[in-house]
């Protein structure tokens, strides 16, 4: 499994922000913050324990623009971003690439 995350909004990786990945049911699995390649550090060695079931990605998207300068609303658009998915087949490589704004998200799975 891999997550890339990209602001679209300035064309750059999204250094910094802050996610987590969780087992449906709470369990958080990683916590960290998007390094200067756009990648979760310390993913790659949690992969070989991923099982087949129900994650879900945390993204800190508000905190994050709100970091880089960015004005938002009170009660922004995009907060606390959870995109909840699932794998069928740990065996498959999942990659997560996020494309992100303050007002829009993108996101598939690549890697099949």
């Amino acid at each position: 499994m891999s997550i890339h995350v990209v602001d679209i909004a300035s064309g750059r990786v999204a250094q910094g922000l802050a996610l987590s990945l969780e087992r449906q049911g709470g369990e958080c699995l990683l916590e960290g913050r998007i390094d200067e390649h756009g990648l979760l550090p310390g993913l790659d060695a949690l992969t070989a324990h991923l099982a087949s079931g129900v994650y879900e990605v945390r993204l800190q998207v508000a905190d994050f623009y709100r970091a880089a300068g960015t004005t938002l609303p009170d009660t922004p658009f995009l907060d606390v971003l959870v995109y909840r998915f699932g794998i069928g087949d740990a065996s498959q490589h999942y990659h997560l690439p996020f494309k992100l704004t303050a007002w829009g998200v993108s996101c598939f799975r690549g890697g099949a």
